[in-house]
């Protein structure tokens, strides 16, 4: 990915941070010569030097997975900036955040591992609800998935907030997408511009 200086971010914290918050991504590989991409949630481990995740085992990218080198992809808000919000010209531009991981990627044949991954992600978002749904996968339904995990190899970490620009700018940045309704991108811009 490329990143400008004034936008790369590499505090491990924030990174982390982020990823947690926005664990839903894509995971792509190859399959037969052609790049490939799944849509799915992950997990990180608690020591942070892996990812895990489950496909269905009908998706063809679960066939030759194992020992590639992935990228996954993750983003956050983001939304389009206009050069009509600057006190002096600019150009239009498009503000996001979005972290790029890299990983050899490992099937994890047991049933007791692709269980623990679907029990983990079915219990981090049923716990938002009021009615909790408690998991219950029985090893018949366990054998249509198939669970991997990524040792990370790299990560690269991208917030387009309009750091390089000026204060006003930045204040009008804010307040155009506050009145737009993109409250979650607005509040970005603040956090990482100190507004």
């Amino acid at each position: 990915m490329y990143i400008p200086k004034h936008f790369h971010i590499t505090d491990r914290d924030e990174i982390f941070s982020f990823i947690e918050h926005n664990a839903f991504g894509q995971i792509i590989s190859t399959v037969q010569g052609r790049l490939f991409s799944t849509h799915i949630p992950f997990l990180v481990s608690d020591d942070k030097q892996k990812l895990f995740g489950h496909f269905a085992r009908q998706n063809p990218q679960s066939k030759n997975i194992n020992g590639q080198e992935v990228m996954i992809t993750l983003e956050g808000p983001h939304g389009y900036i206009s050069p009509s919000w600057y006190l002096n010209p600019g150009v239009p531009t498009w503000n996001y955040q979005a972290v790029h991981i890299y990983g050899i990627c490992k099937i994890l044949p047991e049933l007791t591992a692709v269980k623990t991954i679907v029990d983990t992600l079915s219990n981090k978002y049923e716990e938002a609800f009021e009615t909790y749904w408690e998991p219950d996968y029985n090893a018949g339904m366990l054998k249509h998935i198939v669970g991997f995990e990524i040792e990370i190899t790299q990560i690269q970490c991208k917030y387009k907030l309009s750091q390089n620009r000026s204060e006003q700018d930045l204040n009008s940045v804010i307040k155009q997408l506050q009145n737009r309704g993109s409250k979650t991108l607005a509040d970005a811009v603040k956090v990482i511009n100190k507004q």
